[in-house]
């Protein structure tokens, strides 16, 4: 008997999951197959740390070829599933196209930004969802700082000084936590001037910060907050974005070069395209993960709407805490469908959530006892160490020096403005400049994913300079409806309270909009094409026929 071909698309919290658990079942009796967009799978809950200069951004990214015993690694983007065909076509980094073929096929393609019809947002805020987002916060809060330091005009310098942060979930709030120490921090080094501070702005339309948590775990960390000095603005959300700053619904006007966009997620719009029923552009599975009618087709994580056999008639939140768990099912049933072993259904039961709020402080609940201060902080550390497939050593070596050293205050130029727009498929992708297809270039194979850009780089400033990006233009719009928020832990952030769609609970995952005025924007998902043929860059997922940048006329060629 052949051995089955598996191939699992995204390598997440529940794709990743899915793949560790099968090669150690299968045994090499089987051939499994990854295929990702990057090397790497991003642990999403410290994702704040990095942006806050904690941990250096290899720390969250576990190597897939060195932690996934006897499993293929292919490098692209699915952009088409012809499941009569059992296909899988992708592009790859260069821009070449390829294409899997399988006999079980496990979707796991998770989630990205989710976008809401408010004026000036797409063009003026970030997301945080991947890691060239938080290095471009890193160096973006950086600069504002230097360049606030160095200006003689008050207005000037309240405006580069002012960050204000859209969605109280919790990567929302876990940004704006470690934002504030951080900022505090560069002032020490450049001193604004006299009676200026940087200004943190955390604004939610919910009631209180971190609504799906115990009520006593939010007081927790709205007090650490003000405490902190950051702004908690409740009830409050964006009316519009500009080139001076951002129209808060209570009227008021706050003048800001900085936007951070922590509202929501939606599925990822691949699932789309597989003519299968969704709900809420989520793909709808049965109890055991399967695709109604598809047996051979798996599907987890924040991309499926999985039944809550605990809660009948609904389904369980995009939230990386059932991702996790629902990759080992899925394994388990995926083994089974093989003839080896049981099928089981997906139950879960609640661990509680953990919140980082920097320094020693932190919100937790773990098995529903609620903890604050430094016991919940290391509990949440402890909990991340235990939660984390690799860099474990790493990552608490960083965490010893952040005690005892102080930060690093220097911009990297990693990452620039428009090349991590809000509005992208791929958060975790950084665009290239000068390439209609938004693909790097064979000149560029090297240098994939977060160890390109930082060689790529170091290439320049050897150089003596850096190279101006050519800025190509225009992308297509691409909101999807939504999917349901997220929650997450750990975990990128759904958008919660948010106007327009459902909020989704992340911790770590991305949060969602919950309770929020207004539609969701129109769905701008080309379809794919035949599986031989050469697709056209604007109808492949992930592939941009013109990235624009970001408009941000006040800062000089060397800014974002």
């Amino acid at each position: 008997m052949s051995r089955p071909r598996i191939v699992i698309v995204g390598a997440g919290f529940a794709g990743y999951r899915t793949a560790r658990a099968l090669s150690r079942m299968s045994r090499g009796k089987a051939d499994i197959t990854v295929l990702n967009p990057t090397d790497y799978f991003l642990y999403l809950p410290l994702l704040p740390q990095v942006a806050a200069g904690i941990l250096e951004p290899r720390r969250v990214a576990v190597s897939l070829s060195a932690t996934l015993r006897r499993v293929r690694l292919v490098l692209g983007e699915a952009h088409g599933i012809d499941m009569d065909a059992r296909t899988v076509r992708y592009t790859d980094p260069e821009g070449g196209e390829g294409t899997l073929a399988y006999d079980r096929l496990v979707l796991a393609v998770g989630s990205v930004n989710k976008l809401l019809p408010i004026p000036g947002v797409a063009e003026h805020a970030h997301g945080f969802r991947g890691l060239p987002e938080a290095l471009y916060l890193r160096d973006h809060v950086t600069r504002q700082i230097e360049l606030a330091a160095a200006t003689d005009d008050p207005e000037t310098c309240t405006a580069r000084c002012t960050f204000v942060v859209v969605g109280a979930g919790y990567t929302g709030t876990e940004v704006a936590a470690h934002g504030k120490m951080f900022t505090d921090s560069l002032v020490r080094k450049h001193p604004l001037r006299e009676g200026m501070r940087p200004r943190w702005m955390l604004l939610d339309i919910a009631p209180r910060v971190l609504p799906e948590m115990d009520e006593r775990l939010s007081d927790t960390a709205d007090r650490v907050l003000r405490q902190r000095g950051v702004e908690v603005r409740m009830g409050t959300s964006v009316k519009e974005a500009t080139h001076d700053g951002v129209l808060l619904t209570d009227g008021e006007f706050v003048h800001t070069r900085s936007l951070v966009w922590c509202v929501g997620v939606r599925p990822d719009p691949l699932v789309e395209n597989t003519g299968q029923p969704l709900e809420r552009g989520r793909l709808v599975v049965d109890p055991f993960l399967q695709v109604p009618g598809r047996p051979e087709v798996f599907a987890c994580g924040d991309a499926a709407a999985v039944p809550d056999l605990d809660n009948p008639g609904g389904f369980t939140p995009m939230t990386a805490q059932h991702a996790w768990r629902q990759g080992k099912v899925a394994a388990v049933n995926v083994a089974a469908s093989c003839g080896v072993g049981e099928r089981r259904p997906y139950r879960h039961r609640d661990l509680g959530f953990v919140v980082d709020l920097g320094g020693t402080q932190a919100a937790a609940d773990p098995l529903g006892i609620p903890l604050s201060g430094p016991v919940a902080g290391a509990v949440t550390r402890g909990y991340h160490l235990a939660a984390m497939p690799g860099n474990r050593v790493r990552v608490a070596a960083d965490w010893l020096l952040d005690a005892v050293l102080p930060r690093q205050s220097v911009q990297l130029g990693l990452v620039r403005s428009w090349s991590v727009p809000l509005d992208t498929a791929s958060p975790e992708l950084a665009r290239v400049p000068g390439r209609p297809e938004g693909r790097k270039g064979a000149d560029e194979a090297a240098d994939e994913g977060i160890t390109g850009i930082i060689d790529t780089t170091e290439k320049a400033q050897t150089a003596g300079a850096e190279p101006a990006p050519r800025r190509p233009g225009p992308e297509p719009a691409r909101n999807q409806p939504g999917g349901e928020p997220a929650k997450s832990q750990p975990g990128g952030e759904p958008a919660r309270n948010q106007p327009g769609g459902e909020p989704a609970k992340s911790q770590p995952g991305g949060e969602p909009a919950r309770n929020q005025p207004g539609r969701e924007p129109a769905k701008g998902r080309p379809g794919a094409g035949g599986a031989g043929k050469k697709k056209s860059a604007a109808g492949r997922r992930g592939a941009h026929p013109a990235p624009g940048p970001v408009k941000r006329d006040d800062t000089s060629a060397e800014g974002d």
